[in-house]
């Protein structure tokens, strides 16, 4: 696909098959997602695969919703503030965009793969720190529940350009 049918395709998966995730398709997200770029190329950030039953429990406790049980695999970025670059003007931690640029290479990636994905920041990140012994400096921002879609896309809704962009 090229990028503007990814962008076109990809959708927030909110229902998942049981069919497995395969280490194959997960070690080729994760290539991807190495090559996302990063304030200053810090790459301030870990990845938790979570697929065994006893941590997807773990996490779906953070994050309890139904639709989120039905994902297979379950990936948690984690954000390491002590490694994140931070804008000189006003120390702004720059972690949480690098996660996100992060967060578009996985879930695109997976709509190419005919995986489905969605980006969830809801969720209990102390719970699910603890539950997969992450050191201090790490935070959980953004989980990515990954699967074969259960359901078909909605027709996507977004503001006009005119609403959205200024010329100067």
């Amino acid at each position: 696909m090229t990028i503007d049918e990814l962008v076109l395709a990809r959708y927030s998966v909110r229902d998942y098959t049981e069919t497995p995730v395969t280490d194959g398709q997960v070690r080729e997200l994760l290539e991807v997602a190495r090559m996302a770029p990063s304030a200053c190329n810090r790459q301030p950030w870990e990845i938790f695969v979570v697929r065994l039953p006893v941590g997807l429990a773990k996490i779906c406790k953070a994050y309890p919703r139904d639709w989120f049980k039905t994902a297979p695999c379950v990936l948690v970025l984690a954000a390491d503030h002590d490694q994140s670059w931070h804008r000189p003007f006003d120390n702004k931690d720059h972690a949480d965009i690098d996660i996100a640029i992060l967060a578009d290479h996985i879930t695109l990636k997976a709509t190419d793969m005919g995986l489905g994905s969605c980006m969830v920041c809801h969720f209990d990140k102390a719970m699910v720190a603890q539950a997969l012994g992450m050191k201090p400096s790490l935070e959980p921002v953004m989980l990515i529940p990954l699967g074969h879609p259960n359901i078909a896309p909605k027709e996507k809704s977004r503001k006009s350009l005119e609403e959205i962009v200024h010329f100067w």
